[in-house]
Order: C-alpha cells, then structure tokens, then sequence
C-alpha cells in the first residue's frame, strides 16, 4: 500500500482535512480531531480509532499494535501494511472518520455535511 493511497481515500471522506503534525506526520482530520495518522517516511504506517469492543482482537493481529500515545483511546497502529488489504484499511479508516465526527456538535457536522 502506498501513501498517496491512503492519502486520497481520507481526502475523500466529508470534511476531511490533513495537515503534518510533529515534523513527518501526516494527520488526517474531520473538525479539527484526528481520525488517521500516517508516517510521511518509509516504511508506511498508519494509525486510526477503532471501537472499545474491536480493540484488542484488531491491535494483537500480526502487522498491528496498539498506537504509542494513543492506545488508551482506543487507536491501533499497522505497521506491517503488507497485513492489510486495500479494502480492509478502507474499512477502518471510515470507521474512524465516523467515530471521530459522531463526537462532533450536531452544527459543526452540519457545516462539514455529515448527516
């Protein structure tokens, strides 16, 4: 899987927004909060927000850990994306763009289009 994948899927998301945070990270954003982050060098990874009931079955899979500094919210790190369909990232990226908007105020989703 390559970056620039990555990169457009996100994009493709309502209200998605990047910018690089902490000098290599590219951040992936809906209303100022992250839903994806992923590394700008090689090799790819890439972290996102899963459930609090898919957390430990999706972090101990071979090629994902659970996320430094972000474990405790429940965000999981791919580091072997070679572990992960195209399909499958999609999946989980989505599903933590809506994790991530569901938390946002009913007007500021209003504004980005998110129903």
């Amino acid at each position: 899987m390559e970056l620039e994948r990555l990169r457009m899927f996100c994009l493709s998301l309502p209200g998605a927004t990047e910018d690089i945070k902490w000098g290599h990270d590219l951040c992936f954003s809906v209303g100022a909060k992250m839903f994806c982050v992923a590394s700008m060098e090689s090799p790819l990874t890439f972290s996102f927000k899963v459930t609090y009931e898919m957390f430990d079955e999706v972090s101990s899979r071979i090629g994902f850990e659970p996320a430094p500094y972000l474990a405790r919210n429940k965000w999981v790190l791919v580091n072997d994306t070679s572990k992960i369909k195209v399909k499958e990232m999609e999946v989980f990226v989505r599903q933590s763009h809506e994790l991530i908007a569901a938390k946002l105020s009913k007007k500021l989703r209003g504004e980005l289009g998110i129903g």
